[in-house]
């Protein structure tokens, strides 16, 4: 295992997307195209709804193991500008559909959502819903912060029909915790766990990350024991990141060779990962475990398991609204990101503009792929038609995925492939060889994480 970790650590993407967004192409995107696009979904399937992702990028302090777009500051009175400006965009977004919209769907990431008020919170919720209806079996989920989630944000949003909340964990180790300036005591994340139960949460996750600086596997041990004293219905045990040069000097608070090699990383991911199998955790996807009693698990098995900007979820929409700073939505036919600056992106809704700066428009080709992909990561296994190889160069798919077949990773046979259980933590890898973006535009590939 040692000398595939060697083999295949390399940059690579986590694939929310395909085409992922280095790849978009910008030239044949405008805002009309997008939405055209966005016309089309909504109108095809009225009754599967759509999923709505809202960005909320403030942050008191600043994580250096964070990759996302956020906004440092303890000024909490830039919570009613940017919430106004979100709701706003929601009504552009309704408007140019032309009724209300079903919402399958509702994620709030960041940044910290619970840096925002609980009060503010609901009455964000209220706005979105104001303006759609909801299916029932509607799934809202938020991203909270162990340290500043209080009884009171869990509350709120439980009554404005939140049923799931993730927990950012990252690990228990004080010395590793100093590094990446997230110092949380487990009793904070028991507290809100049991918080979220007592209210009535029916999905609790956390977050753990292996490949941390000054981490070792003795530390890893020591969280996933303190986890499963918990027993949260799913957990994302996912490796960091490390790309300080795409994120400026956010993550340089500590040098490389602090970092675990890729051999250790490995062995972080595999004792983990052992651990987690033997708490009765279930491998869903991609770094995902659930219990089998949790939605996510339940989707793997009926094979309703999706992908998306969101990461994992139960089940697929082909419309999501990206709404926020920096968000992304997917209209299935394609991509549009908003502007990443908070001040630009306030001014543009408050003229009127759904403020996208960059998109891209998928080819039948795209199309194909993506759906290859998104079976890889979320079933493990895909097939392809003979219709298909009209469009798609799978003779050279079949090339690129040669030596991860010799190496016993994936299973050929006819026209399907299938990961295998050691292929599994290269599942990132497999998917690689059907970029075929990727391969044509041969950039710089620091601009990806490493696989392992």
């Amino acid at each position: 295992m040692c000398n595939l970790v060697q083999k295949y650590n390399v940059p690579g993407p986590r694939y929310t997307s395909y085409p992922t967004v280095p790849y978009w192409d910008m030239d044949g995107f405008s805002g009309k195209k997008w939405n055209s696009s966005v016309l089309k979904a909504f109108g095809e399937s009225p009754e599967e709804g759509i999923s709505v992702y809202i960005h909320l990028p403030f942050c008191e302090s600043m994580c250096t193991f964070c990759g996302c777009h956020k906004r440092i500051t303890k000024r909490h009175d830039v919570e009613n500008p940017y919430i106004s400006a979100v709701l706003t965009e929601w009504e552009l977004y309704v408007d140019l559909m032309g009724s209300r919209p079903t919402v399958k769907e509702l994620h709030l990431g960041g940044g910290t959502p619970t840096f925002f008020s609980p009060e503010n919170l609901k009455m964000l919720i209220n706005g979105i819903l104001r303006l759609s209806r909801k299916t029932e079996d509607i799934e809202f989920s938020f991203e909270g912060h162990p340290n500043n989630t209080t009884r009171e944000h869990l509350q709120a949003l439980f009554d404005v029909g939140f049923r799931r909340v993730c927990f950012g964990v990252q690990d228990y180790n004080l010395t590793v915790q100093r590094a990446i300036n997230r110092i949380q005591p487990f009793e904070n994340v028991k507290n809100v766990t049991d918080w979220a139960r007592e209210i009535g949460y029916t999905s609790v996750g956390h977050d753990i990350i292996y490949g941390l600086p000054f981490q070792t596997c003795a530390d890893v041990e020591n969280t996933i024991m303190k986890t499963n004293a918990i027993k949260p219905d799913r957990i994302a045990f996912y490796s960091y990141a490390h790309v300080p040069w795409l994120k400026g000097n956010g993550q340089r608070g500590y040098r490389e060779e602090d970092l675990p090699s890729s051999i250790e990383k490995k062995a972080q991911y595999e004792m983990g990962k052992r651990m987690l199998s033997e708490f009765g955790y279930k491998d869903v996807g991609m770094d995902h475990f659930a219990l089998p009693t949790d939605s996510l698990c339940q989707a793997l098995e009926k094979g309703t398991l999706h992908r998306n900007f969101m990461g994992y979820t139960p089940s697929k929409t082909k419309l999501m609204i990206g709404l926020g700073a920096s968000s992304i939505s997917d209209s299935w036919y394609g991509f549009a990101q908003n502007v990443k600056n908070v001040e630009e992106y306030q001014n543009l809704v408050s003229h009127g503009v759904i403020p996208i700066f960059r998109g891209h428009i998928l080819t039948n080709e795209d199309e194909i792929l993506r759906r290859h992909i998104l079976n890889i990561m979320c079933q493990f296994e895909t097939t392809w038609t003979i219709e298909e190889e009209q469009v798609v160069d799978f003779e050279g798919i079949l090339t690129n995925l040669s030596e991860l077949n010799a190496d016993g990773l994936v299973g050929i046979k006819d026209r399907h492939i299938k990961v295998t259980d050691k292929g599994k933590p290269f599942v990132r890898n497999i998917s690689m060889a059907f970029d075929l973006k990727m391969q044509r535009k041969k950039p710089d590939t620091r601009i990806f994480s490493m696989t392992v």
